[in-house]
């Protein structure tokens, strides 16, 4: 952990191409808590590099992939130099899915090292990213790769986190980590689950990766509590979010209440 302690202010992860490395980094600079928003970068990434990679941002960050073969297959798929013309569709990318799906794991991983990297890049302040837990398909692919460039914490609202804590722990080790994925309409008794292993996926065991700080976005005090009952679900932290903060909130609770203008 790259701070002695906790931020004073959290930058708020804005979704899918706002709460991007550019503004983490300005943010994380002064020394304050930046937020990349963890959400689809494997579109985000494969589109910027049909685009032609303006700058060249990522491929600087991909050539500090710690598995070059993994990062040179992302090029060589999604990169067209100079960028693709007008009008052309951009190639797809893997859906998400139970099943493990190699190209769609690597494309996942890199994107969310990427984004986290370039974030970090330049200075010594703290760098988070943010996640949905409903999202559930794409999160321990995309924990990993922010894990590997070094995020220092993962902040996840919109469900009930309570397997990430056991997932940090694993992938930071570089074990096989899975989460359960809540599937509509299964027997109660299937339990459905998605997951990663790190050396088969990169072809080598790195060396133990630091475990990142958990804040669980909480928009209830029995939600914390729930979730702070046990160490195996209890994370580093909390976000709190009152009613205003709107986003994902969890409906309300009680008896429904209206102020003087019907909210």
């Amino acid at each position: 952990m790259s701070e002695a302690r906790p931020p004073l202010l959290i930058q708020g992860g804005m979704g899918v191409g706002v709460s991007g490395w550019r503004l983490a980094r300005a943010v994380a600079r002064t020394g304050q808590l930046g937020v990349v928003s963890g959400t689809a970068l494997d579109v985000v990434l494969a589109r910027r590099l049909q685009r032609g990679d303006p700058g060249g941002h990522l491929r600087r960050a991909l050539a500090h992939f710690p598995a070059p073969e993994v990062a040179e297959r992302v090029l060589s798929r999604y990169f067209v130099p100079g960028g693709a013309g007008d009008g052309l569709p951009y190639r797809p990318v893997p859906r998400l899915g139970l099943r493990s799906h190699r190209v769609r794991d690597e494309l996942t991983v890199v994107a969310n090292f990427a984004e986290v990297f370039l974030a970090k890049e330049g200075h010594e302040g703290p760098i988070g990213i943010n996640y949905l837990e409903k999202i559930q398909m794409a999160t321990p692919a995309a924990v990993y790769g922010a894990m590997l460039a070094g995020a220092d914490y993962v902040l996840m609202g919109a469900g009930i986190p309570s397997e990430i804590p056991r997932l940090l722990d694993a992938l930071a080790a570089h074990r096989p980590a899975r989460i359960s994925v809540a599937v509509a309409e299964a027997d109660a008794e299937e339990r459905h689950t998605v997951g990663i292993d790190p050396v088969a996926l990169l072809g080598r065991t790195p060396r133990p990766l630091e475990r990142p700080r958990l804040l669980a976005i909480v928009s209830s005090h029995v939600l914390a509590a729930y979730l702070a009952r046990s160490p195996q679900t209890r994370p580093d932290g909390f976000v709190l979010e009152s009613p205003v903060a709107g986003g994902h909130s969890a409906p309300p609770r009680g008896r429904m209440r209206l102020d003087a203008v019907g909210e």
